[in-house]
């Protein structure tokens, strides 16, 4: 498996967050990757420079059909999650947003295409808000997630929130409109959760 960094629209390059690419063994019955090794992850982050994330204690899988928008959640402390997110079925663009104000490249955003054809994984560490657009008929995303699920924590930012300015793909949807869940199209601003200190130090 080889992991890389992604840089934001600005051109900066977002510590955390990797782009992880197994390696497939492939032939006419078909492949077989290994799509989590503890190990190999823990290798992949230390090399990064990047400190070991508590373990994966929650596995959770959504179904999407095309144009369903999720997103953008995190999670505050002491609950604060990290999510390995890979996509099973159908394509999606993956989006994380940069929440920790002492950060160089705090409020920028980087997104990556997954897909079951690429078979890649991201990796989002604790800190980061996380979302994606389903590009395809039906998407099957699976993520490993570093804390329980906690209502009380539980925070989302406006998808379309103009200070980030995040470059959806909406003209790859062929004829399906956006589609939101009422928590996600209600979502305070990224100005407004700043101010009420709803972000990471």
């Amino acid at each position: 498996m080889r992991a890389e960094r992604l840089q934001s629209p600005q051109g900066h390059t977002l510590q955390g967050p990797l782009l992880l690419t197994p390696r497939v063994f492939g032939d006419g019955r078909g492949f077989f990757f290994e799509s989590w090794n503890q190990r190999l992850f823990a290798e992949l982050l230390a090399a990064d420079g990047q400190p070991q994330p508590p373990p994966f204690v929650q596995d959770n899988h959504s179904r999407s059909s095309q144009g369903v928008l999720r997103g953008l959640h995190y999670q505050l402390h002491p609950h604060a999650q990290g999510k390995l997110v890979r996509c099973v079925v159908g394509e999606i663009f993956d989006v994380v947003v940069d929440l920790r104000r002492s950060s160089a490249t705090f409020s920028q955003w980087c997104g990556a295409r997954l897909s079951a054809a690429n078979q890649q994984q991201l990796w989002v560490p604790p800190g980061f808000a996380h979302g994606f657009l389903s590009l395809s008929d039906a998407v099957e995303v699976l993520y490993k997630t570093t804390d329980f699920w906690t209502p009380a924590c539980e925070r989302a930012i406006r998808w379309d929130d103009p200070d980030l300015a995040i470059a959806w793909p909406l003209e790859a949807l062929t004829g399906a409109s956006l589609q939101l869940a009422a928590k996600d199209a209600e979502a305070p601003h990224f100005a407004d959760a700043l101010a009420a200190a709803a972000l990471f130090l």
